[in-house]
């Protein structure tokens, strides 16, 4: 974790410690919920955000003061230092200059992932960090989950010997896929970052972190196959509400977002809120009659790979191979570690090992077994949100860092093979990085 920390928090019996959201959208909220459910709660106190609807949401639900509540996140930044912490969960390309302002003000950062859309720019977070001697933190969740602490004890105990390889899978699933990445928000490289970046940076990092060793080599193919216009079938239309075949379409904006409306509770809520900006039947209808959300996946404006490999190798020989695709039923991911003495098989819930001597497999329920063990119980990203606040928030009150894995300089490591592995795969080459500046 990024920075020298703070003893403003040790020895103050009863000090509550407050709390800033730049960005009050579905992660900012999210992480602010986990805090204000802490057993020491944190004060949600301030919050910038852009959208009416989500803004009236969190101002609500935390009961922001109106002196504190923004449109945009460099009013909050510009304003006296209102919080201890500050949550980023801008868009992508508005992280460099939210992390630069906020740490200026002296506020403790939770970082919400990628870092930057560019190298250059996550160096440059880190470097303002270290030089504000604040604390800070990216929101790798996928680090806190009981099932990765699990995996990391097995590892450690040397349950299956020395890595060898990993084979890892990232099922984004096909229904998801259309929302974020080829209606929304992350459609365009030119607008918010890769695929690789925006959506598997968190898988980069947890891979890394389980070898524990640095990339050497990384190689990456990948495209944007299906979601083009020489695939659009015969009789589609632009948008989904005028469309003659839309009831036999996969991908109907129509069907999934009406749907939403019925069960405000499911992911297809979540996206129907997310795209029509209110939970109605006649907010999603203008929506989906105006609004990017509505347009046919083989009319959008996308450009980012709708499947991607990425192929990397370790010092000391240890090889990793990636894959996320848009093809699939959503589900958890799905990954299998290969060891000198044994196998683990995961999927995101169960974890089953076998060993090579006894030719038994143990199967380890880690959900079932988070709460006896002391971990995060599963919520938000399996436990990840509330792994990841605690922890932060619990190395700010002790002044200890070891239990924040997810710094800066640590994600910049996992960072810094996302963008070799774009080169590689735009140049059809193996990518050598070089070692980590200490």
């Amino acid at each position: 974790m990024t920075g020298s920390l703070s003893s403003e928090f040790t020895g103050a019996p009863g000090r509550s410690m407050t709390m800033a959201v730049a960005g009050g959208g579905a992660r900012g909220f999210a992480y602010a919920e986990t805090a204000a459910r802490m057993a020491d709660p944190v004060r949600v106190v301030a919050v910038a955000e852009p959208r009416p609807v989500a803004r009236g949401r969190f101002v609500e639900r935390f009961d922001v003061p109106a002196a504190n509540v923004f449109e945009d996140w460099r009013d909050l930044a510009a304003a006296p230092r209102l919080a201890d912490v500050v949550v980023i969960s801008l868009l992508d390309h508005q992280h460099v200059d939210a992390v630069l302002a906020f740490a200026e003000r002296g506020y403790h950062i939770l970082l919400e992932k990628p870092m930057a859309t560019t190298e250059e720019d996550c160096a440059t977070i880190v470097e303002a960090v270290e030089a504000a001697g604040v604390t800070a933190a990216v929101c790798h969740v996928l680090r806190y989950t009981p099932y990765t602490l699990a995996l990391q004890d097995l590892l450690t105990s040397g349950a299956i010997g020395e890595i060898a390889s990993i084979e890892h899978l990232e099922p984004i699933g096909h229904s998801h896929f259309a929302h974020s990445f080829v209606r929304g928000n992350w459609r365009r490289t030119d607008e918010s970052s890769p695929l690789l970046l925006a959506k598997s940076c968190h898988d980069i990092d947890w891979l890394m972190s389980l070898v524990g060793r640095p990339v050497e080599k990384v190689a990456s193919f990948g495209s944007l196959t299906y979601f083009r216009a020489e695939n659009r079938p015969a009789g589609a239309a632009d948008r989904c509400i005028d469309c003659s075949i839309e009831a036999s379409c996969a991908f109907s904006a129509a069907r999934v977002y009406r749907r939403g409306v019925g069960d405000p509770d499911s992911f297809d809520g979540y996206n129907a809120l997310v795209m029509a900006g209110g939970l109605t039947a006649e907010a999603v209808e203008q929506a989906l009659a105006h609004g990017p959300y509505g347009r046919c996946v083989y009319a959008s404006d996308n450009d980012v790979v709708d499947h991607q490999v990425v192929q990397m190798e370790f010092e000391g020989g240890a090889t990793v191979s990636f894959t996320l695709t848009a093809f699939s039923q959503g589900s958890d991911r799905k990954t299998r570690i290969f060891g000198t003495r044994g196998q683990i098989t995961g999927d995101g819930r169960y974890l089953h090992v076998f060993d090579f001597l006894s030719e038994q497999t143990k199967v380890i329920d880690t959900e079932a077994d988070a709460g006896a063990n002391g971990h995060a119980a599963v919520d938000g990203h399996g436990g990840g949100d509330r792994g990841l606040v605690e922890a932060f928030i619990r190395a700010l009150r002790n002044g200890t860092s070891e239990e924040v894995p997810s710094g800066l300089r640590e994600s910049l490591a996992g960072h810094r093979v996302v963008f070799a592995a774009e080169r590689a795969r735009l140049t059809g080459s193996v990518v050598a990085l070089e070692p980590a500046a200490k």
